[in-house]
């Protein structure tokens, strides 16, 4: 089934670094990252149904719908806001899955979103920030949908003002799963936290890495390899848990020049980062 109406957009995201500060009681980590949105989106199609059923219409490779975070997205804002409406959703994958680009965490916060508007539920972002942190971490920075110093466990987010720059990203031909990469039992989780303008001051210094990445790289020799090659390129880098790698360029010209050096059976896209998402087509 195809849906009518606009596309709404569910961008990537790029972690320009991500370190492990420590781990709470409860098993949950406690995180320092800087998220940048990527002009590379998921389009979700909604429908709006009157007799309150909230269903996906299209399949979803190696995502059963009662699984996915746009579904139950869209299910808690039922139930929180008490509409009696319903909808279907329509979910045209183009971000990579397992990559560590927060594809299913943006697509839940752009369901949010769109249905909020749709249903008239008007719930606001302090409510939405609450069902965006219950669905995921990366839930609540897909909401504020601009470049961001991300700390806690994915709920303190601070603006920050990041260069313009064009990204190429490399996706290896795997899926990494990040539950299994923070479970690792040689990832450190001590890394000394550091302050925002230390990052707003020196964002190329190698104080500022992937805590994630020698775990991925040794579990994925794939993901390892894509990285190898990248980093005789440029500065090169996990984002996430993983598997994409990626390296910043001033220019569009140059990021695509790597891309295009690519050798065969190796996939990539140029992306360009976004001062602040657009929720539907054109916006």
């Amino acid at each position: 089934m195809q849906l009518d109406g606009p596309d709404w957009l569910a961008p990537a995201k790029l972690n320009l670094f991500l370190h492990v500060v420590g781990r709470r009681a409860d098993g949950y980590h406690l995180l320092q990252s800087v998220f940048v949105p990527i002009d590379r989106c998921d389009r979700i199609r909604l429908r709006v149904r009157p007799d309150g059923a909230i269903a996906r219409v299209n399949e979803v490779p190696g995502v059963p719908s009662e699984q996915d975070l746009a579904v139950r997205a869209a299910r808690a804002l039922k139930e929180a806001s008490g509409t009696p409406m319903g909808a279907d959703i329509e979910i045209d994958k183009r971000i990579p899955m397992g990559g560590g680009l927060g594809g299913g965490s943006s697509d839940a916060a752009t369901v949010l979103l769109a249905l909020d508007r749709l249903w008239a539920t008007n719930l606001g972002e302090e409510a939405l920030r609450g069902l965006g942190a219950s669905l995921g971490a990366d839930v609540p920075f897909f909401l504020f949908g601009r470049p961001a110093w991300v700390e806690g466990i994915g709920e303190r987010i601070t603006p920050i003002e990041v260069p313009a720059r064009w990204y190429a990203v490399l996706v290896p031909p795997v899926a990494v799963p990040t539950p299994a990469i923070f479970a690792a039992p040689e990832l450190t989780r001590d890394t000394e936290p550091l302050k925002m303008e230390d990052f707003s001051a020196r964002p190329g210094t190698h104080v500022f890495r992937n805590d994630l990445e020698r775990v991925v790289t040794a579990r994925y020799p794939e993901v390892a390899r894509h990285l190898e090659w990248l980093g005789k390129r440029a500065d090169a880098r996990v984002t996430g848990s993983g598997g994409c790698v990626f390296a910043a360029f001033a220019g569009r010209e140059q990021a695509q020049r790597v891309i295009d050096e690519m050798p065969p059976g190796m996939n990539g896209f140029v992306a360009r980062g976004l001062s602040h998402r657009p929720l539907a087509q054109g916006a």
